[in-house]
């Protein structure tokens, strides 16, 4: 598709000679009023070059610029240079990819011979999956899927918690008080419930605390019973997750978890050694990092066991060594900032170049209304719940409104997950926000439903017209302010995949189908479609198919479904 923004800064740059074509592509603006004009080239920085006040710059370049082709008009504003896109052929331009590409709209091969890694929801085994995990699960999970659109050779890691000090606690727990059909019967509660009373009675039985690093350092020297029961608890766990994943329909290519890496740590600490990283401290084995203003990186306790500082090292390298990653991106909360800064100063001090394709990509945390969570503490809110909760709403809506709706169970499904994954990457990953019932099942204002609700309404008025939609039309029909709104925000879409993998942020394809169902919603109760005259209605048709098209490719991205009926 034409991109105006590069016409225009070509009729500059005939007119420019002090700025080269990408400044001045970089200077193009969207103006913050539509009757402003479709862009906007501020003059401010030629005035000391032409030493002439800014309006009279802006003056003289929009005299000297001839409107034609893809411009239609050009026009000074105070200190800037205003364009008006020629409107029917932003609308040839458009409708004509959609329509043709179809689905694959907004994608491209700018990652062609690329791989990336994305490593994300990664949850504790053994513990609740609650509602603190669905960030990295639905960041990590769109992220994904714009990667994969722009043509990277994409692997999704589910990086199970699956080894660690609290396996030692679990195991004294269950041996303790366990019942082994009560946690077949109710695997993650009955897992938990042991873990809080482990740590209860750890507080008045400070030794238990030794015994669970006991266990713990069994397990990794391969004891019988201590693999027996850790399998048996991942198994478990496992099953509960699965369900969740079904729900929000997400997949992984490898569950490698901690575990994984165990017989991998020697090497590494080996490695370490070769390059004199490693030093004793108080027992423990440590990389000192005080020259880059970091406390010591903890590569081995004083007992001999590792910790996800060694893991993470060892999971990198063979990563790498697996995968040939040009990136290798890492959805794990801000809190971890430090974590992540420490190893992976660590693998560019190992030598290994490619320390500058780790990419920790951090999020805020979520809390609940009454009080921080705690697994500890057993104040949880689980996951599965949300979400059931969330569908089982969302189909009391649709039945009150429409107690004959066809398909209500599938479509509850679809809407009501997508309310819950929407209101999640709707904000910026980096804020904390307040997990609120009420927030996130509404359905009013800028919501998933909302942008659901137009895909359907879109669907609807094909099914009513009942006609072919066709690219031959008369494109000099669709040259009103309504549909050029549509027609614009359609075509900024691949850019704001773009952009949102140049940050790793998924909220930019939010804001994305929202400005797209809101410019939709305005044109439809402003203008009639099904109209007698034919040549108007088959171009407002094609509109119409267009939207709901990059309506469809953009919930896609987000992990979202759809519906044709609501």
């Amino acid at each position: 598709m034409q991109d105006f923004k590069l016409s225009i800064a070509e009729c500059l740059k005939e007119k420019i000679e002090d700025l080269s074509f990408e400044e001045i592509v970089g200077l193009i603006e969207v103006p913050p009023n539509k009757d402003m004009g479709d862009f906007a080239f501020p003059c401010f920085k030629l005035a000391k070059v032409f030493r002439k006040a800014p309006n009279m710059i802006a003056a003289e370049l929009s005299e000297s610029i001839e409107a034609k082709g893809s411009i239609a008009k050009v026009m000074p504003m105070g200190g800037y240079v205003n364009f008006f896109v020629n409107k029917s052929q932003l609308a040839e331009n458009v409708i004509k990819d959609v329509l043709t590409q179809k689905e694959n709209y907004g994608r491209s091969d700018i990652g062609k011979g690329q791989n990336v890694i994305v490593e994300f929801s990664s949850p504790n085994i053994a513990k609740p999956f609650h509602i603190g995990h669905i960030r990295t699960t639905v960041i990590g999970n769109a992220l994904y899927k714009m990667y994969e659109s722009q043509g990277y050779n994409t692997t999704r890691i589910n990086h199970l918690g699956d080894y660690g000090t609290q396996f030692g606690k679990l195991i004294v727990a269950f041996k303790k008080w366990g019942d082994k059909e009560a946690v077949e019967t109710n695997p993650i509660p009955e897992l938990l419930k042991l873990y809080i009373q482990f740590h209860d009675e750890a507080e008045a039985h400070p030794e238990m605390e030794d015994e669970a690093r006991a266990w713990f350092t069994k397990l990794e020297n391969g004891d019988e019973e201590a693999t027996a029961l850790w399998q048996w608890f991942r198994d478990e766990s496992l099953k509960e997750f699965n369900r969740v994943y079904d729900l929000l329909d997400i997949e992984f290519d490898s569950l490698a978890g901690e575990s994984f890496y165990s017989d991998k740590m020697p090497r590494v600490i080996d490695m370490l050694n070769e390059k004199g990283l490693l030093k004793e401290s108080k027992g423990a084995r440590i990389v000192d990092l005080e020259d880059y203003k970091m406390p010591p990186a903890l590569i081995t306790k004083n007992d001999g066991s590792t910790l996800y500082m060694t893991r993470d090292l060892a999971a990198a390298i063979y990563r790498h060594e697996t995968y040939n990653f040009d990136k290798c991106v890492y959805v794990v909360g801000s809190q971890q900032n430090l974590h992540f800064e420490q190893w992976f100063k660590v693998i560019e001090l190992m030598g290994f170049e490619w320390a500058k394709n780790l990419v920790h990509v951090g999020f805020g945390m979520v809390a609940l209304e009454n009080g921080t969570m705690s697994t500890r503490k057993g104040r949880v809110v689980f996951l599965e719940d949300v979400l059931n909760q969330a569908i089982e709403k969302t189909k009391e809506t649709m039945l009150a409104k429409n107690p004959n709706a066809l398909n209500v169970d599938e479509i509850a499904k679809q809407v009501g997950v997508g309310a819950v994954v929407f209101q999640e990457l709707s904000n910026s990953r980096i804020k904390d926000y307040t997990f609120s019932w009420d927030r996130t099942l509404s359905f009013d204002g800028e919501t998933g439903p909302y942008v659901q609700y137009t895909h359907a309404r879109c669907c609807a008025v094909l099914r009513k017209a009942n006609e072919e939609v066709t690219t031959d039309i008369n494109y000099e029909l669709l040259n009103d302010v309504d549909s050029a709104e549509v027609l614009k925000v359609i075509a900024s879409f691949n850019k704001c995949i773009v952009a949102g993998l140049r940050k790793n942020e998924p909220h930019v394809i939010t804001r994305f189908v929202l400005d797209l169902a809101q410019a939709f919603n305005k044109f439809y109760h402003d203008n009639s479609i099904l109209v007698e005259d034919a040549e108007l209605r088959k171009a407002r048709l094609a509109l119409v198919a267009a939207t709901r098209q990059s309506i469809e490719n953009g919930l896609k991205l987000l992990g979202m479904h759809a519906p044709e009926r609501m």
